[in-house]
């Protein structure tokens, strides 16, 4: 399906991402830190490029999904790095959930050097990637969006074009930020209503037909109730995500304290060795005792 697509980083997003792409009939050359990890991509259909330079070069525009600010820039700014192909007429399109800040510096990078930037972060986790139904945050180059569009709407149910660098990002921030905060007020509830004599699978039932009914209550809660917390959006990154959100809050002087409660939830889960697990596993601080 028309020219060959780069894909940088094969998480557990960008691997479901990019499997979605394959199976529509993209062409992908793709790349990961851990080269071993592109061997089922290749089982799939897509080449493997030995660095990100040589992915770039390759292909008209490069995808990116990295797991945090420092791994978005390596990627883009280091040895046989994005910068050593980037050129007049390719583009990069970094989906990775990162600081406006960081977004803002890769973006010049890649412009100076003549080429087109569009940041595109992703609302959803691991199902909403295999399933197509990613939310689509993107920002910057107009032009590469349009060009994109057609991935997009593999990968995503829904695109939103945001104006300039910087918006996706934030946009992404204030999403997980309430995200994170909901999930440790939900994580409070459940354990209130078993302690207190109820039980908590009716508690599910009643929210489910309540106002505040949605689907991140409805897919997480059973599997918090059985103490299984297998990695759909890891809780590390969640805390990331709370901790950029809060600097944002701070660049704006906004109060924001029900997000820092949340922060430093996520902060003690971290501590107790719950960072890999996911996000839901901040349930653990309330519910104390071993997993």
């Amino acid at each position: 399906m028309g020219e060959e697509i780069g894909f940088l980083g094969l998480g557990i997003m960008g691997k479901a991402m990019a499997v979605n792409l394959l199976r529509h009939g993209f062409k992908l050359t793709v790349w990961n830190r851990t080269l071993s990890k592109c061997d089922e991509l290749v089982e799939h259909g897509a080449s493997v490029g030995e660095t990100p330079a040589a992915v770039v070069k390759k292909c008209k525009y490069t995808i990116g999904m990295l797991s945090d600010p420092a791994a978005a820039l390596s990627v883009v700014f280091d040895k046989d790095g994005v910068l050593e192909h980037i050129c007049t007429g390719k583009g990069y399109i970094d989906m990775s959930t990162v600081d406006a800040d960081t977004s803002s510096k890769i973006s010049e990078a890649i412009t100076s050097k003549g080429g087109h930037f569009l940041e595109a972060p992703v609302s959803g986790s691991k199902k909403p990637a295999e399933d197509g139904q990613l939310v689509i945050l993107a920002a910057g180059e107009k032009a590469l969006y349009e060009e994109a569009l057609p991935a997009f709407n593999v990968m995503g149910k829904k695109s939103f074009f945001l104006g300039h660098v910087g918006n996706g990002a934030r946009m992404k921030l204030v999403v997980n930020m309430i995200m994170g905060s909901m999930m440790n007020a939900f994580s409070e509830g459940l354990e209130l209503a078993d302690r207190s004599g109820l039980n908590p699978q009716t508690l599910l039932d009643v929210l489910d037909l309540a106002a505040i009914a949605n689907p991140m209550f409805k897919m997480k809660g059973p599997t918090m109730l059985q103490n299984n917390y297998t990695p759909a959006f890891p809780l590390k990154h969640q805390q990331k995500d709370m901790r950029l959100a809060l600097a944002l809050g701070d660049e704006n002087a906004i109060s924001m304290p029900v997000a820092a409660a949340a922060n430093e939830a996520f902060k003690k889960a971290r501590n107790l060795g719950l960072g890999d697990l996911d996000f839901s596993a901040v349930h653990q601080t309330v519910k104390g005792g071993e997993l």
